[in-house]
């Protein structure tokens, strides 16, 4: 069974699904023989390499909202994170351009390593406050994930993935998905947003007794990032 999961690095709530959906996969009793693959989602694709100022007040003006409030949600995702085990510093995060980065997922889903860097550039993006538009640094955390250095290297010094991040962000345009995280089974079943494990297993569920049929009911939406920000 093929789950595709629909992701931003800088989306919190894509790492949160990723823990929830990982906790759900673990109950799931043909884990076995379910493959995972993330796909291409930016949130905000003419960001700039790095973005100056304070986030707080970047999320206000997104938000159309104060500063306060605006900190006072980054507080509230932080203590949802902790309670699945991650670490948000949100003082660190630096926006940041994030094509670079989803085109090196795409080389590690080749070389076997794509959750592990997945996993590796969010804990990077939202938790260590690395400038995930900067090449050497992409390099640096592609190889603690198990990526061979150089093919990092050669991939980012020219174009190499980028039509493929295109083509996953016109999948998702055709799906109707404009907010992330979203899964994806068999392109039969979607569900929208960092769902609780149980309702991610019971899709998980749904979606092997629904084989090989090619349409089931989506999901209710759970929080997730959208362009305009994050619920």
């Amino acid at each position: 069974m093929l789950v595709e999961i629909w992701s931003d690095i800088a989306c919190p709530w894509c790492h949160i699904g990723k823990r929830r959906f990982e906790a759900a996969l673990e109950r799931f009793e043909h884990r076995g023989e379910v493959e995972v693959v993330w796909r291409s989602f930016e949130l905000d694709p003419n960001a700039p390499p790095v973005r100056e100022g304070d986030r707080a007040e970047h999320l206000a003006r997104k938000y159309g909202t104060t500063v306060e409030r605006a900190r006072e949600m980054q507080e509230h995702m932080t203590g949802v994170a902790a309670a699945e085990g991650l670490v948000f510093r949100f003082d660190r995060c630096l926006g940041a351009n994030m094509l670079d980065a989803h085109r090196l997922l795409h080389l590690a889903r080749e070389a076997g390593v794509q959750d592990a860097l997945e996993e590796r550039f969010f804990r990077a993006y939202l938790g260590e406050g690395e400038v995930m538009s900067d090449r050497g640094t992409l390099v640096r955390l592609a190889s603690e994930a198990g990526l061979e250095a150089e093919a990092a290297r050669e991939a980012l010094a020219g174009d190499r993935y980028e039509a493929e991040v295109r083509e996953d962000e016109r999948t998702a345009a055709l799906l109707g998905i404009d907010a992330v995280p979203f899964f994806v089974v068999d392109r039969a079943l979607g569900v929208a947003g960092a769902q609780p494990p149980e309702v991610l297993l019971e899709v998980l569920r749904r979606g092997w007794a629904a084989r090989p049929e090619a349409a089931a009911p989506a999901v209710a939406g759970g929080p997730a990032c959208g362009p305009d920000g994050c619920d």
